[in-house]
């Protein structure tokens, strides 16, 4: 079961996350989230923003090369954007988390691949509540490489409300999927009753942090060890 932790920002807090073994880390970059990701200024309008690690790069600082896949959370955003991040955050994967049509990601994988980067993964997040919510995966068929289950909110972002998962029982897509919606620590038993054979891991967020943006080292460790056991 593959364990993705989102809306992380502080390296040493990331270093330690990737001790523990998670899979996946996931930088938020819709400024909408308290969790944003800043870029740093190049100071040059026709250079693109760097990140921390780009510009340690720059400045023949060590980086380790050892880590986690890297994941873009990106919300109805321009494409230009998206490249940029890529670029200076050596994304394995972007994850569209808001309208994005099918066309838009037939044109955004077009741009990126081979050009950009040429084993960009896209994870498309469906917001669900209905079964009638679950069946939009069928837009994506094809097109993206994973989907990412959350709870229906009014708002964007990631939800606090746990998943209803007999849902699950209505995905009869081919593509694998990451479950979110408020898990915590509590939900390991849940989590390990799942059957779908498409069930590919979880996303951990809100419910492992100390504020927003900084990850309760302790808690995530309980959970990996309880839930790989």
């Amino acid at each position: 079961m593959k364990i993705k932790v989102c809306g992380m920002r502080d390296a040493d807090n990331i270093r330690a996350v990737s001790d523990l073994g998670a899979d996946m880390i996931g930088f938020i970059f819709w400024k909408g989230s308290p969790r944003y990701v800043q870029m740093i200024s190049s100071s040059a309008g026709t250079i693109p923003d760097y990140s921390e690690e780009r510009l340690a790069k720059r400045q023949n600082k060590s980086v380790s090369t050892e880590r986690p896949e890297r994941v873009g959370v990106f919300v109805d955003d321009m494409p230009q954007n998206i490249v940029t991040r890529i670029y200076n955050y050596d994304l394995d994967y972007i994850q569209l988390h808001g309208s994005e049509s099918r066309i838009m990601i037939e044109n955004l994988r077009s741009t990126l691949v081979p050009d950009i980067k040429n084993n960009i993964k896209i994870i498309k997040t469906l917001s669900i509540r209905s079964k009638d919510d679950i069946e939009a995966y069928k837009e994506y068929e094809g097109i993206v490489d994973m989907f990412l289950f959350d709870t229906k909110m009014s708002l964007t972002g990631g939800s606090d409300e746990q998943f209803n998962l007999a849902l699950l029982d209505e995905y009869k897509g081919k593509i694998p999927f990451l479950l979110g919606g408020g898990i915590s620590l509590r939900d390991t038993e849940r989590l390990r009753r799942i059957s779908h054979p498409l069930f590919a891991g979880v996303n951990l967020n809100s419910k492992f942090e100390t504020e927003p943006g900084m990850k309760d080292i302790d808690k995530l460790r309980t959970f990996i060890e309880e839930i790989r056991r």
